[in-house]
């Protein structure tokens, strides 16, 4: 890792919806391991209403916060939807504004290929 500082724009929070727990857990542990997210939350079970195929669709949803950076988002998402169960995942990056920096050098080096 080199020592110039990250940049908090270098750094993403990736959200996404898994239809249950095990799913969920699953898929963090595969990004985690792969070096794809430094970090994934999943928070408590959600109701998600939505259009699909122009009816109105209820569903239970375990959402995941993803932390990651920029570098490494292509191959996230890639991994993301070879691995996801839905047609049409959701998956939205948002760039980290603020963040202190120690956080923001953690999920630099906590995402670098093994080989880096």
């Amino acid at each position: 890792m080199n020592n110039a500082p990250i940049k908090p724009a270098s750094i993403l929070m990736v959200f996404t919806t898994l239809p249950d727990d095990t799913l969920a857990r699953t898929l963090a542990d595969a990004l985690v391991a792969e070096r794809l997210a430094a970090c994934v939350t999943l928070l408590p079970p959600a109701q998600s209403v939505y259009r699909w195929h122009n009816e109105i669709e209820h569903a239970t949803e375990t959402p995941l916060m993803i932390k990651t950076t920029s570098a490494r988002y292509p191959a996230l998402e890639a991994a993301l939807r070879a691995r996801h169960p839905y047609a049409v995942p959701e998956i939205i990056a948002l760039p980290v504004t603020h963040a202190l920096p120690d956080y923001l050098a953690w999920v630099d080096a906590a995402t670098q290929p093994e080989d880096a």
